[in-house]
């Protein structure tokens, strides 16, 4: 037992495959070896021999890389795909059908469903009371058209009955119930009349009346007319407009009659000799006018032919009067 103890040496715990050399290492040796692993050795490098790390940190680097992962992954897609996935999602961990998540469409409404609910043919002051959202947003559109002429629907004038609206600015632009014919299936521009029309009709449960005018071509006005004559509008001369304007009331110039006729007859004759009297003066006033306005060089049969024509310089204003003066009846 000796025996052994010397040949394996340090209680026979020795071994064939150990460094001789590092049990032979002087002192100086080994300690420039260890300055020499601590200059090789990186700040955030742990012992060589260090412990393994427990099961939970792996768990949370594992848990924080997929984190990164699925984030990456959720920003590339856009909001619809988004929302797709979160739906598959939820109907695969919590069960369900698609249909069960479909929003309800039946109180969906778009700006058309709006006017149409909230449209006024002519809107008053009373109307306006109490406005909503929907209310002005259907004022707004009837502010933007333009109410000179109507657009008929004549479809069931057998039945007397008709539509009418106000017109849009494409109309207006092409004419559309001014020049050319008002009905909405008819285009035809020659022979127009303008008609107006007492329009009644229902509205939101309300009846009501609106005095419109129309602008038909022959073939439609017979629509028009076919239960009821209406009544055209005919665009006025100039001399008829001066005459209406100019023109005194009968009754006043009855009145006057009668006061005058309490007069004597004494007074009758002064007048009418002051009359006289001034008509000779005038007349021979106009004669003397007319032999200082002859020309020299005209002769005694131009004198004759009658008097000569006034020549009228119409103003800028007047023109445009009578050019637009069958546009607008």
């Amino acid at each position: 037992m000796d025996n052994l103890v010397k040949v394996h040496g340090s209680g026979g715990y020795d071994s064939d495959f150990s460094d001789d050399d590092a049990q032979g290492e002087s002192p100086e040796r080994r300690l420039k070896r260890k300055r020499e692993q601590e200059i090789l050795q990186k700040p955030f490098q742990g012992d060589r021999h260090a412990k393994v790390p427990h099961r939970s940190l792996h768990c949370q680097e594992i848990d924080r890389e997929e984190a990164r992962s699925r984030r990456a992954h959720l920003i590339s897609m856009n909001a619809f795909e988004r929302h797709k996935k979160f739906v598959g999602d939820y109907i695969l961990y919590y069960g369900g059908k698609m249909d069960d998540l479909k929003r309800s469409t039946a109180n969906d409404k778009t700006d058309h469903d709006v006017l149409r609910e909230n449209h006024r043919f002519l809107w008053r002051e009373e109307d306006e009371e109490e406005m909503t959202w929907e209310k002005e947003l259907a004022r707004k559109y009837y502010d933007k058209l333009f109410k000179e002429y109507c657009i008929a629907d004549l479809s069931k004038y057998k039945e007397n009955k008709f539509g009418f609206r106000w017109r849009i600015e494409n109309e207006v632009i092409s004419g559309k119930g001014q020049f050319q014919c008002g009905n909405k299936r008819c285009d035809q521009q020659e022979g127009l009349k303008s008609w107006e029309v007492n329009f009644a009709y229902v509205e939101h449960g309300e009846k009501r009346n609106a005095l419109v005018k129309l602008r038909l071509c022959p073939e439609c006005s017979y629509k028009l007319n076919y239960h009821l004559k209406r009544k055209e509008v005919k665009a006025k001369t100039k001399t008829k407009r001066s005459a209406e304007e100019n023109q005194e009331p009968l009754q006043k110039k009855t009145k006057k009659r009668d006061r005058s006729s309490s007069h004597s007859k004494k007074q009758k004759r002064k007048r009418h000799r002051e009359r006289s009297t001034s008509s000779s003066s005038s007349e021979a006033s106009q004669d003397s006018g007319k032999a200082g306005d002859e020309p020299e060089g005209l002769s005694e049969t131009d004198h004759w032919r009658g008097p000569a024509p006034a020549v009228e310089e119409k103003s800028r204003d007047e023109e445009f009067d009578e050019y637009f003066e069958d546009m607008f009846l």
